[in-house]
């Protein structure tokens, strides 16, 4: 088998020879491709965590187009630093959550940034309970957890609200990054950074990355390759070729998420109706994928 098969990963190899369910239900799964951005924004990521505390700890601000990867960074960081348990000097559990992932509430609003945390420990609380008692429950458990560094996904959300209000909770996170001294991750589309622009002191605390399209080059051609590993077909489609990269980079404008799209649903195709590899005709089919930048709803080709 590993000689018939060297296109795919050791998955894929296992899998070859399944029904045609198993294998589509396979390659809608979670995927993590690392390519050399995500490795030096995880090394990144690694070094703020391990940063000695003080009161002023360096923050980032991670922005991107929508679809683009910026999600799967962070939940792959807090993946390589899962939380365990110990037991204490009363032999007593605690745990440890050196990484806390939430996700930034709809609008900006301290209360709800507090119960958007306290909704990622969970934590029995009540939404009913005052301002003030939700933020000593949020900096109880961060300190009890040893909470290393805060990552808020989605913070493009706080634009959401008055001028008082995206002051106000900013403020909030701005307290609890130097009372508790651990760093403040934020993870957003573009207009994420506007936030900053309300308050020149907190705007000198974050650093910014930039997470822009694939360039039609070889590691975009690296990157087809390692997705080509990961779809179950029985012969090489070689998607790194210089047409079929073309093809591939146009519909999907070099989106991630959207190339990510565009193959699943070409390796579907081929699953379906018994074809063992993915021709130029077939991505030629899914011309129709609108990119993410396209904010009209896409029209499905039936």
């Amino acid at each position: 088998m590993t000689s018939l098969y060297e296109h795919l990963n050791e998955d894929c190899k296992r899998l070859i020879h399944s029904n045609k369910e198993d294998k589509i239900q396979f390659m809608h799964e979670s995927v993590w491709i690392e390519y050399p951005k995500t490795k030096e924004i995880l090394r990144l990521l690694k070094q703020l965590m391990d940063r000695p505390k003080k009161p002023r700890m360096p923050n980032l601000l991670i922005i991107g187009e929508s679809n683009i990867g910026k999600t799967s960074i962070v939940t792959e960081f807090e993946k390589l630093h899962q939380g365990y348990t110990i037991e204490d000097e009363n032999e007593m559990s605690v745990v440890i959550r050196p990484v806390l992932l939430a996700l930034a509430p709809t609008k900006a609003d301290e209360k709800s940034l507090y119960i958007s945390i306290l909704e990622s420990f969970w934590t029995p609380f009540r939404t009913t309970d005052s301002l003030a008692k939700l933020r000593n429950q949020v900096y109880y458990l961060m300190r009890e957890c040893n909470v290393k560094i805060l990552v808020l996904d989605e913070m493009h959300h706080f634009l959401s609200g008055t001028p008082v209000q995206q002051r106000d909770v900013m403020n909030a996170l701005k307290n609890i990054g130097t009372k508790l001294m651990i760093p403040i991750v934020g993870v957003g589309i573009k207009d994420a950074a506007l936030i900053l622009t309300s308050d020149p002191q907190l705007s000198s605390r974050f650093d910014l990355i930039k997470l822009s399209k694939w360039e039609l080059d070889k590691n975009f051609r690296g990157l087809l390759k390692a997705f080509e590993k990961r779809l179950p077909l029985k012969n090489a489609s070689n998607l790194d070729e210089r047409d079929k990269a073309t093809l591939l980079h146009s519909i999907s404008q070099g989106n991630l998420g959207d190339l990510h799209r565009l193959l699943i649903e070409c390796a579907t195709f081929c699953i379906e109706n018994n074809k063992e590899e993915i021709t130029l005709d077939i991505i030629g089919k899914y011309k129709w994928l609108k990119p993410t930048s396209n904010l009209t709803p896409r029209e499905i080709q039936l």
